[in-house]
């Protein structure tokens, strides 16, 4: 089973509890149909805008046994405020370079 760590938006937490988030992995389902059920092994939020603390938390969550890691939609998608985060393609780009490219990355959730 596929260890995943999944980043979420810190300004959308105070409305969504994640657990959607962790039906969906559970489940296999919408962005996780690919790789069947998945082992969600960290859920954290961004820090914070612009997303810096993303970078260093996607890699302790590597370091801790991740094999890829899930960009919440609330940070993709914009759910459930309908704003998708400005600076996702800077934070992907940057953990992408800090974790390296063996690491899959998954754009959403559900």
């Amino acid at each position: 089973m596929l260890k995943v760590g999944i980043i979420r938006c810190q300004q959308t937490e105070d409305m969504c509890p994640g657990n959607t988030d962790f039906k969906v992995a559970k489940e296999g389902k919408f962005a996780f149909e690919e790789t069947g059920p998945v082992d969600v092994v960290g859920f954290v939020t961004c820090g914070g805008c612009p997303g810096k603390r993303a970078v260093a938390r996607a890699k302790l969550m590597v370091d801790r046994g991740a094999e890829a890691i899930a960009f919440a939609s609330c940070i993709t998608k914009g759910n459930p405020i309908g704003f998708p985060c400005p600076h996702y393609p800077k934070i992907k780009e940057a953990i992408l370079k800090k974790v390296g490219e063996n690491i899959k990355i998954i754009e959403w959730t559900h």
